[in-house]
């Protein structure tokens, strides 16, 4: 049996067809977050919306631990090696009075957005686990 040219053409072109109405009956998506109306409101003015618990907290010590230590040391005194063989000059989070400058929202922009030459975390780590980093790095000062 040999098949013509449009008998051919008209099997390819129902798979195009069906891709073709199945994407324009999908809605258009709304954005998942609003937008702030400027980027100082957002991180000075933003509330932390997760409560610190012991089960987050030791989860985001463990987060910390593997991405977070090599610059600002396993206990965040801001002594880690990767710092050190950059000469790069870290916060020690011991100190509440380095915390006490910067609020729950400045501390999240810096673990999504990055700071300096760290790059953020971005789209890695979700908003409720930067929140929860955002609890670990204020537990830090408290000891």
């Amino acid at each position: 049996m040999k098949l013509s040219f449009p008998r051919l053409g008209g099997f390819l072109l129902v798979p195009f067809l069906c891709l073709a109405n199945s994407l324009q009956q999908k809605p258009q998506q709304e954005p998942k977050e609003a937008a702030a109306p400027t980027e100082a409101a957002s991180s000075a003015e933003r509330k932390n919306p997760v409560k610190p618990t012991p089960e987050n907290l030791a989860n985001a010590k463990k987060f910390f631990g593997f991405d977070c230590a090599m610059c600002h040391g396993a206990s965040g005194d801001g002594k880690g090696d990767l710092a050190a063989s950059m000469s790069l000059k870290m916060n020690d989070w011991h100190d509440p009075a380095v915390l006490a400058k910067m609020s729950d929202g400045e501390i999240f922009d810096v673990i999504v957005k990055g700071k300096g030459k760290m790059t953020g975390e971005g789209d890695r780590l979700s908003n409720e686990k930067a929140w929860e980093m955002v609890n670990y790095v204020r537990a830090l000062a408290k000891k």
